[in-house]
């Protein structure tokens, strides 16, 4: 485990005491460690995810589908 000394805003701190509450955690480092995880889970590079690899991978081998207008992806839709 590496131990940082860091200095936050007032805002920060407040949203880390919001998430050390909502989720009954310990210290203000685990709220740190959960918005960390967070963030990498939703918005660092999916396409490295093996799971986003294979949803890709998944909605690649669908046929496509002609639709040719918009009235005809309404009436589509409609269906």
């Amino acid at each position: 485990m590496v131990q940082a000394m860091i200095n936050i805003n007032e805002n920060a701190n407040r949203v880390l005491n919001i998430v050390k509450a909502k989720y009954g955690l310990k210290d203000k480092s685990e709220a740190i460690n959960l918005v960390v995880s967070d963030y990498e889970e939703n918005h660092l590079e999916p396409e490295l995810r093996p799971e986003y690899l294979a949803k890709a991978l998944r909605i690649h081998k669908q046929p496509s589908i002609k639709i040719g207008s918009v009235e005809n992806l309404r009436k589509r839709h409609e269906k």
